[in-house]
């Protein structure tokens, strides 16, 4: 089968960006540890959608209703327009998206994303169309999957795959550490891809690994106090995923036969430092290896499902791959699960 191809990545993130500091001030936490988990998250800026100041001088609490309409204006901005541009990119119009996939974890809706952008991105109504919800960071390469299969089965065609979250409109503003967790961590953003068979690096396959008995380790829960969905993350997951990272890489490469020391690039989600310290230990790698990860991380934070595609949009731009250059995709997320794909250019 015609091997289905990369043609082009473009991202998109709100206009507001707060530096770590901002976002401490704005909401008034003077507790030493929570204000800890922030300044040494090795997170420097990150793009939010934060709610306006109420009478006491904090960001007002906003309800679920508000934050998935939130959820949805923003992923409908930002999303088409990282679209937009990976179709300027690609040389691709509109009419020409035979398929399209839109991925996303912080907001619910029906009918999903890939029904709202056909409208504002103009493509055809014949558009074949798939939602993945729920799935977490590692959900960008889940839905990298379905367009990768269609293009390549409709050689000369074009699909197309937006990732967007809009990780503030899945916050809890609260005292407590787990929370403060997860509010000094994630951030907006949209990456999109025009998937092909005309150019780019070719997609060759696909692995996966779901650890079971850490299903539990990242996940949303009702809270009935706040009448609002919490975002949970066991301190060890880190350590759970980098110990399960080996697995599917190695079985992606084995099918090919290659080692990890044929592989050129890596482009690995922007977890966290401790998720990403893991994978670098756990696989052998150089801090070279994953500069993009890290530099995603210190100027956006974890953009969830849209994070390795912003870094992937960083390697391009350095310039760095050759023809014939191997590279593995790596996410990771809720399940507790691992997802990989090779490239080659």
């Amino acid at each position: 089968m015609t091997a289905a191809r990369i043609l082009s990545v473009g991202t998109k993130t709100p206009a507001t960006r707060y530096t770590q500091e901002e976002l401490l001030d704005r909401y008034g936490s003077t507790d030493p540890m929570i204000r800890s988990l922030f300044l040494q998250s090795h997170i420097a800026t990150r793009y939010l959608t934060l709610p306006p100041l109420g009478d006491d001088g904090k960001p007002r609490a906003e309800t679920q209703g508000e934050l998935l309409r939130k959820h949805r204006e923003g992923a409908l901005e930002i999303g088409v327009g990282a679209a937009r541009t990976a179709l300027e990119r690609a040389g691709v119009t509109a009419a020409d998206i035979g398929y399209l996939a839109c991925v996303t974890t912080t907001g619910y809706l029906t009918p999903g994303l890939s029904a709202l952008f056909l409208e504002p991105l103009g493509l055809p109504a014949r558009t074949g169309r798939v939602d993945v919800v729920g799935m977490g960071c590692n959900a960008g390469l889940n839905g990298l999957q379905p367009v990768a299969h269609w293009a390549a089965a409709n050689p000369g065609r074009f699909g197309l795959l937006v990732c967007v979250e809009i990780c503030s409109a899945a916050y809890v503003m609260d005292d407590t550490v787990g929370t403060a967790v997860v509010n000094s961590l994630f951030g907006d953003g949209a990456a999109a891809a025009v998937i092909g068979t005309t150019s780019g690096p070719a997609v060759l396959g696909f692995e996966s690994h779901t650890i079971t008995e850490a299903v539990d380790a990242m996940r949303y829960d009702w809270d009935d106090a706040d009448h609002k969905f919490r975002f949970f993350l066991d301190r060890e997951i880190p350590y759970v995923i980098g110990a399960h990272a080996e697995a599917p890489v190695e079985r992606l490469l084995s099918r090919f036969g290659l080692k990890r020391r044929n592989v050129a690039h890596w482009i690995v989600h922007s977890g966290g430092k401790k998720v990403v310290d893991a994978i670098q230990y756990n696989l052998g790698l150089t801090s070279h290896a994953v500069r993009h990860t890290t530099s995603v991380l210190r100027d956006l934070g974890n953009v969830s499902s849209a994070s390795f595609l912003f870094s992937y949009e960083r390697l391009l731009d350095e310039g760095t791959p050759h023809p014939g250059d191997y590279a593995v995709m790596m996410t990771m997320g809720p399940g507790s699960t691992i997802e990989t794909a090779l490239l080659r250019f």
